[in-house]
Order: C-alpha cells, then sequence, then structure tokens
C-alpha cells in the first residue's frame, strides 16, 4: 500500500526559507532548507487566500507530507523565481491506496 508520494515521482528541487514572524523590519526567516523534493507546476493560475482575497498563484507544488513549510515562508523555484506559500493543504486518505503529500501554492 502507497502511504506518501514516492520521491521518485518529486523530480524538481526547491528551497524553501521558513517563515517565522513578522518584525520592525520586516518578515524573517529560518535558516534555509535546500533541494527539497518536490513537483511543481509553474502554470499561473487563480486561488484563494486564508483570508479569502484571490491571487494568481506564481505556481504549485507538491512534496512529502511532512513537508515543514509555514505560511509565509519564502519558496525558491527551480527556474529561480522566488514565491511566498500561501496556501498549505496536506492531502491524507487512510485507508485508501494512494500517497498522502502536501501541497504549496505561492504567490
Amino acid at each position: 500500500m502507497v502511504t506518501r508520494v514516492p520521491e521518485v515521482l518529486l523530480r524538481h528541487r526547491i528551497r524553501i526559507e521558513p517563515y517565522l514572524a513578522d518584525t520592525a523590519y520586516g518578515p524573517t526567516y529560518g535558516p534555509p532548507v535546500e533541494a527539497v523534493p518536490a513537483l511543481v507546476d509553474p502554470s499561473p493560475r487563480m486561488a484563494r487566500a486564508p483570508d479569502g482575497r484571490e491571487f494568481t498563484a506564481a505556481a504549485t507544488f507538491i512534496a512529502a507530507p511532512d513537508l515543514d513549510c509555514p505560511l509565509g515562508s519564502r519558496i525558491t523555484l527551480p527556474d529561480g523565481r522566488t514565491a511566498t506559500a500561501t496556501t498549505i493543504a496536506r492531502h491524507t486518505a487512510p485507508g485508501l491506496p494512494v500517497p498522502a503529500c502536501t501541497e504549496v501554492t505561492t504567490e
């Protein structure tokens, strides 16, 4: 039974700088995590942020179900563009033979 998305399907590598907090000088980030396996869809599409506003996603990617990527994290995509994690969805299907994964939409 498949319990998580197989890493062989995660063909891209991204860089994640986890969002920590806002300060008087702007957002602060934790140490970057390099070469995170992901499958990136660079196609722009309409998405909705947790606060209800609509935006055009810069890219969407899936990664391992245990991905540590808080909202607001800075993502460097395979093509070198930098984006911000705007929505995060953890997909699971306990008892079904489908892989669990984390889906992140960036702005």
